[in-house]
């Protein structure tokens, strides 16, 4: 008579590697399924095409006359590229020092070379206002450069600021001049 035993033995011995394999088999199914949606929703946070576009805007500087100043938009916000004249120039390399909020020199605002031409954040450093000036109709108050009329920030040529609850000079946007005539920004 054979043992009873022998027989449990013999016949646990298969199920338990079947049990095994399909373990496995279900873990590296469920793997493979979080993979894939977790690519899928990494991929969907990553940013489109057309933000992507927007990464970086190049402008052509040769339509703006000098005292004149455009607006363009980059990741949203505004950009002021302003064309200044010889005598802006000239007062915002005059101003001391110790008379501004943030001091900074008009040199290190502008790119070597290219001092007529200015290009900032346009965003009060304030609350988040956009400041008037670049419209030959805006206020540009004392100093010539730009007004936020929310809180009466006052910014010079510079785009620093000179006057009211502004803490900071208006921001510098990463920014390079492709040609005499182009500039790339972001």
């Amino acid at each position: 008579m054979a043992d009873p035993s022998a027989a449990a033995v013999a016949h646990h011995g298969p199920d338990v590697t079947k049990r095994d394999f399909l373990k496995l088999v279900t873990g590296a199914s469920a793997a493979i399924g979080t993979a894939a949606a977790a690519w899928t929703f990494i991929d969907y946070m990553n940013p489109s095409r057309d933000v992507l576009a927007l990464s970086s805007v190049e402008v052509e500087l040769t339509p703006i006359v000098a005292g004149q100043g455009i607006t363009v938009l980059w990741q949203g916000k505004p950009i002021f590229v302003r064309h200044r004249t010889d005598k802006e120039i000239k007062e915002a390399e005059d101003v001391k020092l110790s008379e501004l909020i943030e001091p900074q020199a008009d040199s290190a605002r502008v790119k070597p070379g290219h001092d007529q031409w200015i290009v900032l954040i346009g965003i009060c450093t304030h609350l988040g206002c956009v400041p008037l000036g670049n419209r030959p109709t805006d206020p540009r108050g004392e100093w010539g450069g730009w007004f936020c009329p929310c809180h009466g920030s006052q910014y010079d040529t510079s785009g620093r600021v000179r006057h009211g609850p502004a803490p900071l000079n208006l921001f510098l946007p990463p920014y390079a001049f492709e040609s005499d005539t182009k500039i790339k920004i972001g």
